[in-house]
């Protein structure tokens, strides 16, 4: 079995795993290429009279990971995600944002840097700047990979009998 995508220890949701040499090639190429579409829910702070459900954000930035987390330089690679609020919600008795978020590139920490670079830091994300716990667990944090999306794959996705769209449940608040 051989990893295809991947997430990071703190974020749960779906991974890809290939069965085969042949399927681990296509399937690589597939995520360099961006022909497969990621979906993750977050749970952020920040204030949320500031944002209203259905707002939608499109960032940009060049990302650098650094040795524990990731920061914006002009040396960095090009970084892009769409955000979309989904909902104001109650948790553990504060107000939070419910998020959608598309990352267009793949860079590592790019959501989780992306919210608190705009003042909506994850739940439980305390490496960028989160106050509050999320789960039981303390090395959790409120990002969840809950949909990938491989319509744009071609026929070889049909030879490894992927479905066109595979999904889990997002956060449950």
């Amino acid at each position: 079995i051989l990893v295809v995508h991947r997430l990071d220890y703190e974020v749960s949701g779906l991974v890809l795993f290939a069965l085969t040499a042949d399927a681990h090639r296509e399937a690589n190429k597939w995520f360099e290429s961006r022909v497969v579409h990621k979906k993750y829910e977050a749970l952020t702070e920040g204030d949320s009279s500031v944002i209203k459900p259905g707002r939608e954000f499109y960032w940009e930035c060049k990302l650098l990971r650094g040795k524990k987390r990731a920061y914006e330089s002009g040396m960095g690679k090009e970084s892009r995600t769409r955000a979309r609020v989904l909902a104001q919600v109650e948790f553990q008795g504060q107000s939070m944002i419910k998020w959608e978020l598309n990352p267009l590139t793949g860079r590592s920490h790019q959501l989780r840097f992306e919210l608190f670079r705009h003042g909506f830091p994850i739940c439980g994300d305390e490496l960028y700047g989160s106050k509050t716990v999320f789960a039981e667990k303390p090395d959790t944090i409120a990002l969840r990979a809950v949909e990938l999306d491989f319509r744009e794959c071609g026929s070889k996705r049909e030879e490894f009998e992927l479905p066109e769209v595979i999904s889990v449940g997002g956060l449950g608040v």
